[in-house]
């Protein structure tokens, strides 16, 4: 029995860590990883998040969240450079709000940011490399997103 515990608890952790994504997304139907653009959305999709990120309330959520974000960095950060996941959050949360009708995966590695998934137009596409750089801490960003299916367009 004392045998059997650890291996218990050690199967729970590892299963654990599997579930959890190694990559910031901006839905759910985003890829799970920036190696893959993921599938096209459907139309539903499309509108179930165009609505949410469109949310006035919702875009300040995520407004304040950067500015907090920022302001966190800029009292206990000072000199150090900015944590992985810190920019992998705070980049998906820009892109989040601004291109709404995305599913975008977000990784980040020593200040290079990585971007892949579908969005729906080119200028959306377009948006993504100058939106990141917004970020402070951002060094490069490579977009290995595309353009996805032919849906009723979100012109923003």
């Amino acid at each position: 029995m004392n045998k059997l515990i650890p291996v218990l608890l050690s199967g729970a952790l590892i299963s654990g860590v599997a579930a959890c994504s190694d990559v910031a997304k901006t839905s759910s139907d985003a890829p799970n990883s920036i190696e893959t653009n993921g599938k096209p959305p459907n139309l539903d999709t499309v509108l179930n998040n165009k609505s949410d990120a469109t949310s006035e309330i919702r875009r300040n959520q995520a407004n304040s969240d950067i500015r907090a974000r920022e302001q966190r960095y800029d009292m206990f950060g000072q000199g150090k450079a900015r944590s992985d996941r810190n920019l992998e959050s705070e980049v998906r949360s820009k892109l989040e709000v601004n291109i709404p009708s995305s599913q975008l995966a977000v990784d980040a590695k020593k200040g290079v940011v990585s971007v892949a998934g579908i969005v729906q137009t080119q200028k959306q596409l377009d948006m993504i490399q100058p939106l990141a750089k917004q970020i402070r801490g951002v060094k490069r960003v490579i977009v290995k997103a595309r353009v996805g299916p032919d849906l009723p367009p979100y012109n923003k």
